[in-house]
This record gives C-alpha cells, structure tokens and sequence, in this order.
C-alpha cells in the first residue's frame, strides 16, 4: 500500500491506494501528533508493508517525518514539480489537497526512482535554522538599507550618494543623529569628527569631511524633509541592531559548525570559510544521498544536461531543477577562492584564456572545486596545492 500526503501547516491530506491505484481511504488529519500516530496505526492495520509519499520536507512536515521515521516507516519525497506537471494527467481540473495527495501516493505507487526521507542529525538540523535565519536577517537588511536610501533621496541626493551605507558602519551612525544638509552645515567638520570618534566610528573625520561636502552643495530645504528625516533615524537605529542580530547569528553558526568532524577539512578549502560550510552542510547532511561527486554537481545546478533531439546531439543546457542555495554557496566559493593565488586562480586565468567570459570561468572553477571537496571528505584530508601522491604497488 502507498500513502500520499499533501502536507500543510495546519493540517495534512492523507490518500492510500493499493498495488492496483485503487483508493483504500481519503482523510484529512490535523497537524497534531495523536492524529498522525492514529493515521499511522489505521495505515498499518490495512496492510504488511506501507510505504508513504510527502510533497514537502520543511519545516510544515517536521512533525509528521519525524513520527514516521520513529515507527520505522518507509518515505519518500515526491517534488512538488512532479506532483503540478502529473495532476493534468488525472480526471477533473480541480485543484484539492485530496487530489493533490491521490497523485503523490500514485506516482510514489508507480515510481521507484524517488528519494527517501529521513530525520536528519540534529546537528544539521541545527545549521539549517541557524543559516535559514541568517538568510532571513540579510533579506531584512538589504530591505532597511533600501527604504533608507530612498528616503534619502528625498532629503539631499547628495548625501545619498555619498557613502555605500550596506558596506560602513560610520555612515549609519552619523544617520541616527544627523539626518538633513542643514544639520550637517551646522555642526561642521571638526565636531562632527569629534561626535564620530566618540562612538567608536572608524575614519571618523574621512566621514564627517564628505557628509558636510554634500551638505554644502545643498541650501535648499526639500518637501517633507523633517518627517523623512525621523523616519530615516529609526531605519538607522533598526539596521545597526540588525547588524548586531547577524553578527551574534554568525558567531553561534561559527561555533555549533566547528563541532561537525568535518568542519576542519572543509575550512581548509580557500574560499570556503564557515558560514559557506555551514551552508554546505545544511543542505548536503551527511552526504549520504549522494553517489559520487558527479551527483553533488547535479544536485548544485553545476553539472549540463543533454537537450539531444534528432539529428541535434550534443547540446548541453543548464538544469532547471538544482538547489540554488547549494549552487550560490559553491560560486561564492570560488569567486573568493580565484582572487588569491593559488591554484584556483590559475584555473580560472586558464579558462578565461580559452575565451570564457568572467561567470562561466567562475562556474567552470565551481565544478572542479566540486570534484575537490568531494574527494577531501571522502579521503578526510585537508586541502593541498599539491596534487597527492599516488601509492604504487
């Protein structure tokens, strides 16, 4: 018997169907755990062997995985792409959580090729809160910055255009105070500098120089200014206590990834520092799901696939489905690890000198660094510019 379940928040659709796809029982089942261990028991009661089908393996199905596993049932994960691409294939053109279910527990019924599920070490779980809420916090403060640079368009362009406020801290602070070219003016240069240093701002009188040169270059006192000018403080008072929230955020992803026994090997790689092997192991676990290095490839989007049709042969195309995370982490990687010398550098000077252009030397880089990382944590060795001596008999 095969088990489908459309997973949700608040509740999960269940569908059981046999080896013939005929529908033994269709029940809705709350998110709560006596009503996922009597959907378990009832499965259990109506065959030997059960095998059950999820669409999603976040946080949403945490609970119903988890009592799964902990009853030694068999799951497995059914892409959402697939369960979308198959409904058209089935009667009616309804949208329902029990149509959606009867497609997962019939594809999970005809298909083999899916992967299994299984709670994941709470280790990783772990780095996958920590680095989900770092990615929450930097998608909140490119935000802040935004809303921050808008307003001040509207109070001096000049001031606006003065200074990279997502790079410097010193900008913002002079912003939780001094937020219009009139105050500047007033204030000047050398008390400004003096204001600066006294809260520790780095190049205090480079800032406090060009905020007062783009105050001169506007007399004019813009509509609206003053409320702007309160609103562009408290943005500033926000981004720098998120500055404080990522940095406490990082520190904790530094030392809970140092525990892993692969955090020294991975680090050893240039340009693959914590965060990013934080990120690397959140995604990848254990590396258990993965056969070989070509598979991790795929898996990060890095590996072409044929699109051959006729006559046509041997035309590669990016994939559509890979985990972007995992693809943006191993570029990241290897844009770091090209400016520094090494041997990543040379390759990507080699690759640029066949004539590609900047990303697609950047992305070749990537998949060699691949094969690399692979091959250090299947060895448990720390990197080397050297290629390894080959033991012979």
């Amino acid at each position: 018997m095969r088990v489908g379940i459309d997973a949700g928040k608040g509740h999960h659709w269940a569908v059981a169907v046999d080896a013939d796809g005929e529908t033994l029982f269709s029940t809705k089942v709350i998110n709560d755990e006596a009503q996922i261990l009597t959907l378990i028991d009832s499965a259990r009661e109506r065959a030997d062997e059960v095998r059950w089908a999820v669409d999603i393996s976040g946080r949403a199905s945490t609970l119903l995985l988890a009592l799964l596993v902990a009853h030694g049932q068999s799951v497995v994960y059914v892409p959402g792409r697939t369960v979308n691409r198959m409904t058209g294939a089935y009667k009616g053109e309804g949208k329902t959580d029990a149509k959606d279910a009867r497609v997962i527990a019939d594809q999970a019924r005809m298909r083999r090729d899916f992967a299994a599920l299984d709670t994941p070490p709470e280790l990783v779980t772990t780095l996958r809160v920590l680095t989900n809420y770092r990615a929450d916090l930097i998608a909140d403060r490119v935000r802040l910055i935004n809303r921050m640079r808008d307003l001040l368009v509207g109070i001096c362009p000049a001031l606006e255009r003065a200074f990279d406020y997502s790079a410097a801290k010193g900008p913002v602070v002079m912003l939780t105070e001094y937020q219009t070219p009139a105050a500047l003016r007033r204030i000047g240069v050398k008390r400004l500098t003096t204001w600066l240093e006294r809260r520790k701002v780095r190049g205090a009188d480079a800032v406090a120089a060009k905020a007062v040169e783009a105050a001169q270059s506007q007399q004019i006192a813009l509509p609206g200014e003053k409320r702007a000018a309160k609103l562009v403080c408290d943005l500033a008072h926000q981004l720098l206590a998120l500055d404080e929230r990522i940095k406490d955020n990082d520190r904790e992803i530094r030392e809970t990834f140092r525990t892993d026994d692969r955090s020294e090997i991975i680090e050893s790689m240039p340009g693959m520092g914590p965060i990013l092997g934080a990120e690397f192991v959140a995604i990848v676990g254990d590396l258990s799901g993965y056969k070989d290095a070509g598979r991790l490839a795929s898996h990060a989007g890095l590996a072409p696939v044929p699109r051959d049709s006729g006559r046509r042969t041997g035309n590669y195309h990016r994939p559509k489905r890979y985990n972007r995370r995992l693809r943006w982490l191993f570029y990241m990687s290897a844009q770091s690890a090209m400016m520094r010398p090494g041997p990543s550098r040379d390759y990507y000077l080699k690759k640029r000198a066949e004539g590609l252009l900047h990303t697609q030397a950047l992305l070749s880089l990537a998949r060699r660094r691949v094969d690399v990382l692979w091959a250090m944590l299947r060895d448990k060795r720390l990197f080397t510019s050297a290629p390894p001596v080959t033991q012979t008999a």
